[in-house]
């Protein structure tokens, strides 16, 4: 019986979780360990971790925060941004990542999805894809954080990178990123249909109902979201540990409505998928 997996992905900026819209206009949220904390414990299938900033320094900066979120949480943690190197995946699975996320390393240098794949198995390595619609209805790679145009077409890159060894993909609506308009089932569908690796699809979840309907819909079985979890979260989470974050705090805790989205508890959302008998962890 397929099994379905919601995987919170929490966007990391220095030491705070960050949101924003298309991957830009980052409003920090709080301490990522808290929210990844509350996640495990609510039912998450896995997390993520993305760097945002990482491909612009040419860094990864999140091993004091996985080595701090792997000694207390039990579920698979990929691990994305700026990773470059054979080096810098061992320093991160040594931190205690289960795989790692690499985009604009892997564009830049596709032979680097094959070393990498051969030295730490494919299951370890997943390809991010940051798509952009163009006018002409081609969907075309992005790369640092969906800033930078590669001009590689998203389907023939998603074949390459199964063929150089990754064991997973997944992609990213830089349009939909943020927004709550729902999932871009035509990018989907189209990276679905021309791979056979597992695909996850991300950005655009604006409610319960866009995840259990692209579930249902059979189309993918592997969906990373963040904002309807994390402005829902964040009445939950008591403990911010007393750091000082960017960003305009104030707003998230006004109880204003937050764009389209409709927040919601990731326990809430699992329940909702047992009732439709969407099988997951």
């Amino acid at each position: 019986m397929k099994t379905n997996r919601v995987i919170p992905r929490l966007d990391i900026k220095g030491p705070n979780l960050v949101k924003g819209i298309h991957l830009e206009g980052l409003r920090a949220l709080g301490h990522p360990s808290d929210f990844a904390q509350f996640y495990y414990q609510s039912g998450a299938d896995e997390i993520m971790f993305m760097d945002v900033v990482a491909s612009l320094y040419e860094r990864n900066s999140l091993h004091n925060i996985i080595s701090e979120t792997a000694s207390s949480i039990f579920i698979p943690i990929t691990v994305g941004g700026g990773i470059r190197t054979l080096e810098d995946i061992r320093k991160i699975l040594r931190c205690g990542a289960d795989k790692v996320s690499i985009n604009t390393a892997a564009l830049k240098n596709p032979q680097f999805i094959y070393e990498a794949s051969r030295e730490f198995g494919s299951s370890t390595i997943v390809i991010a894809v940051e798509a952009i619609k163009g006018s002409d209805g081609l969907y075309t790679c992005f790369i640092d954080n969906g800033r930078e145009y590669t001009g590689v077409e998203v389907t023939e890159w998603a074949k390459k990178v199964e063929d150089l060894g990754c064991g997973e993909i997944i992609i990213t609506s830089v349009d939909r990123e943020g927004t709550g308009k729902g999932f871009d089932l035509d990018l989907i569908q189209l990276v679905m249909k021309n791979v056979s690796v597992p695909v996850i699809c991300h950005g655009g979840a604006g409610s319960m109902k866009d995840v259990l309907d692209i579930f249902n819909a059979n189309v993918v079985d592997s969906v990373a979201i963040s904002s309807i979890l994390h402005y829902e979260a964040l009445k939950h989470i008591k403990n911010m540990n007393g750091e000082a974050v960017e960003g305009n705090f104030e707003f998230i805790n006004s109880g204003r409505k937050v764009g389209n989205l409709e927040p919601v508890l990731l326990s809430e959302l699992k329940k909702a998928m047992k009732s439709n008998n969407i099988i997951s962890r």
